[in-house]
């Protein structure tokens, strides 16, 4: 059983930043591949960056160049880091962990961006 609960979702003004940070309970969690997708109304859920255990990410085109994702293994806990962010970015954020044929969720956060 992995629990993911992410936290620093919020409204930001177009243009600024935001740091969403998704803390793990999983044992081995370094061995994981997180993820961080979103779901706006009416679309379906889409990723939005990820990184391996081996530290290697790939990126949404939508979202490379203004968002990084990282993580530390120590405190069990994946980060984005959102800049530039746009109107279009609004959606729910949802925190992934993936092992194998095993995939965990967490519950979202809100991100609202406003023009």
């Amino acid at each position: 059983q992995v629990q993911l609960v992410e936290s620093g979702g919020g409204l930001v003004q177009s243009g600024g930043s935001l740091r969403l940070s998704c803390a793990a309970s999983a044992n081995f969690f370094r061995l994981y591949t997180m993820g961080w997708y979103r779901q706006a109304p009416g679309k379906q859920r889409e990723l939005v960056a990820a990184i391996t255990s081996g530290g290697d990410t790939n990126y949404a085109d939508s979202v490379q160049g203004r968002f990084t994702i990282s993580r530390d293994n120590a405190r069990v806990t994946v980060f984005l880091q959102m800049n530039s962010l746009k109107p279009e970015d609004t959606a729910v954020y949802y925190c992934n962990a993936n092992l194998g044929m095993s995939n965990w969720w967490g519950q979202g956060t809100q991100v609202t961006v406003s023009s």
